[in-house]
């Protein structure tokens, strides 16, 4: 797979960005012909999803269901600048789409990533990698910089059917939407942002699918702190803690023993990310 390395500039500058604003962009990450045929590879694994629990898995597991994702989250292009920041040793601890459809009310509120993760610290970085463009039109991410200096605030939980996150859940303190920047991201670039940034988006107004995916990485020295072991994936590096049980390349055509590994990351998570929320609003995950 062709995929293009961050530029010099972008190297001598990145990690002080990220530590002062929390989050860098644009970041070209891979060519927009390469970036056109994942997105091809997620559409068309959609279609062939054979019901609706495998197809939730391409869009809430695509690294662990299709191999073509697992490369592309392993990749030089996405790892290196997180690990100019982090360090050579990663490991992703999941990786999902966030689409929105063309003319749709989605849109996802105000929220801390980390707050409902269960993750024993915050060395924690999100690559948003645009498949299609992120205008301010179809609904790109915006950022309050400097905000992941702030400890987890107080979110509530709103499961609104139109907020694409698992919760709906949205931070319970005041945002000033003056202070958000508009994280604008032509297909194929990327951005960097921190577990405890201020991020949100608005609806999709374009007659586009606007698709970014998102990959969570991790220090592999991160554990649950519930004790369970969740599954991740060895990005870069090595991990020499044991924390997470490791996730080879998926056999892809939606093998049997890649659905089940599927099924048993989403168990393992489910009580993590809705710990404290009522049954009544739980969204199934598969």
């Amino acid at each position: 797979m062709t995929v293009l390395s961050h530029s010099v500039r972008i190297r001598s500058s990145l990690a002080d960005a990220f530590r002062r604003d929390g989050y860098v962009y644009p970041i070209r990450a891979l060519t927009e012909d390469v970036a056109i045929s994942l997105r091809r590879t997620l559409e068309e694994a959609e279609a062939a999803a054979p019901d609706a629990e495998v197809k939730s898995m391409v869009t809430g597991l695509p690294h662990l269901i299709l191999p073509e994702f697992y490369d592309i989250v392993r990749d030089p292009a996405l790892t290196g600048p997180v690990s100019e920041i982090m360090g050579n040793d990663l490991l992703v601890w999941g990786c999902s789409f966030f689409i929105k459809e063309p003319q749709t009310k989605s849109f996802v509120s105000w929220h801390q990533d980390l707050t409902y993760w269960g993750l024993d610290d915050a060395d924690q970085i999100t690559a948003w990698v645009a498949l299609s463009p992120a205008t301010v039109e179809s609904g790109c991410m915006r950022f309050v910089p400097g905000s992941h200096l702030q400890q987890i605030v107080p979110h509530k939980d709103t499961f609104d059917p139109d907020n694409l996150l698992t919760r709906g859940q949205e931070i319970a303190v005041d945002v000033n939407d003056e202070d958000a920047v508009n994280i604008v991201l032509p297909t194929g670039k990327m951005s960097l942002h921190h577990g405890r940034m201020f991020h949100a988006s608005h609806p999709n107004r374009t007659d586009d699918r606007r698709i970014g995916l998102a990959v969570r990485y991790i220090k592999p020295s991160m554990r649950q702190s519930s004790g369970t072991k969740t599954i991740a994936v060895l990005a870069r590096g090595a991990d020499r803690y044991g924390h997470f049980e490791l996730a080879g390349r998926p056999k892809g055509g939606f093998a049997p023993s890649d659905i089940e590994r599927c099924r048993d990351a989403f168990r393992r998570r489910e009580g993590i990310l809705y710990e404290g929320a009522k049954e009544s609003g739980r969204r199934k995950m598969a």
